[in-house]
């Protein structure tokens, strides 16, 4: 494979690179990706062909109606995509995909894994400990699910996203690996920088209310959430926070420029932006919309903080897209210049 063929391509470019031999590795990451998404889909189909196996009597989701059904045939699709992706980053078809149709869907998987594989392992842990729910908030939460369905849906969203991340690396080294390579390089322009000043703000100030949220605040949040706090729920804001911090601090880092090495930068916005912006808006959706039977409505901090963490992610991303291009044009350049 010419390294200049593969360097010289801009990220959301046409150009469509060999693919290169499948090896063992990558044969094992598949199977593991798509054979995880079955228990997943396997409960969506039953649920949606009227099956009540792992809700409990008086869940609040079999108030659900046509909401529940357009959510569950929704969610059953986005688990779908899942197998997907994983045909498309190890067939040889999957190079003649363009960069510009291939990014939006890894953006949105990463999004929607990395706090899963954040919270639910510490959740686990949390448990283990002692420090799990009590008794009082157990009773006090509204039925939703049998506790076996989040051990299975989130233990296979956890092998997705492992398998999916030991497959995108290596397809997009092998296709856009001058993009992370070197230093981070140049400051990036003025206006660029701005964005990236704006997104380290409003992820702050995000990640300031998840930590105030983790650690038991409840302000902003309605009677039920409070009622239900536990360390369990605390460490999903945890991540929230972490993730909203990662995009701030990506963005600024990639606008600053410099000597330091381009790829954690690169990763840390990456992820970031993309679990920031995705559970945000997934949130902020459910809170603006029909919360499938719950009667209290989102405060209005809660769905600022939200609407704060889409925002700092559509931010991030847009830095981290004009700093991939800006290193594309760069490196082009220097191709031609040979």
């Amino acid at each position: 494979m010419s390294t200049r063929t593969v360097h010289g391509t801009h990220p959301l470019s046409t150009t469509r690179p060999p693919a290169p031999r499948l090896g063992g590795r990558r044969r094992i990451l598949r199977a593991v990706a798509m054979s995880a998404t079955l228990p997943y889909l396997a409960l969506k189909v039953t649920w949606l062909a009227g099956s009540r196996v792992g809700i409990p009597e008086n869940s609040i989701l079999l108030k659900g109606g046509t909401v529940l059904a357009v959510a569950n045939a929704l969610t059953l699709t986005m688990d779908a995509c899942v197998v997907l992706l994983a045909l498309l980053l190890t067939r040889p078809w999957g190079r003649r995909v363009p960069g510009w149709l291939l990014t939006p869907p890894v953006f949105v998987a990463t999004g929607l894994l990395t706090p899963i594989v954040l919270a639910f392992p510490a959740q686990l842990l949390v448990r283990a400990v002692g420090l799990g729910a009590g008794e009082a908030v157990r009773a006090a939460r509204e039925p939703f699910l049998d506790p076996w369905v989040y051990s299975v849906v989130y233990g296979g969203f956890i092998l997705q996203a492992l398998a999916l991340a030991g497959l995108f690396v290596p397809y997009a080294r092998e296709r856009w690996g001058g993009r992370w390579q070197g230093v981070l390089g140049r400051k990036l322009p003025p206006p660029t920088g701005v964005v990236a000043g704006v997104a380290a703000l409003t992820g702050a100030a995000v990640g300031v209310v998840q930590a105030y949220w983790a650690f038991g605040g409840s302000a902003g949040l309605s009677a039920g959430r409070a009622a239900v706090y536990s360390a369990e729920s605390g460490v999903v804001s945890a991540a929230h926070m972490t993730c909203a911090l990662a995009a701030a601090a990506g963005a600024v880092t990639l606008a600053r420029g410099g000597s330091r090495p381009a790829r954690g930068p690169l990763v840390l916005t990456w992820i970031g932006s993309s679990a920031t912006l995705c559970w945000g808006a997934w949130i902020l959706a459910a809170g603006l919309g029909v919360n499938l039977g719950e009667e209290e409505d989102s405060g209005a901090l809660f769905l600022l903080t939200y609407a704060g963490q889409v925002i700092t992610g559509l931010l991030a991303g847009a830095v981290l897209t004009h700093y991939l291009r800006a290193r594309g044009r760069s490196r082009s350049g220097a191709d031609a210049g040979n």
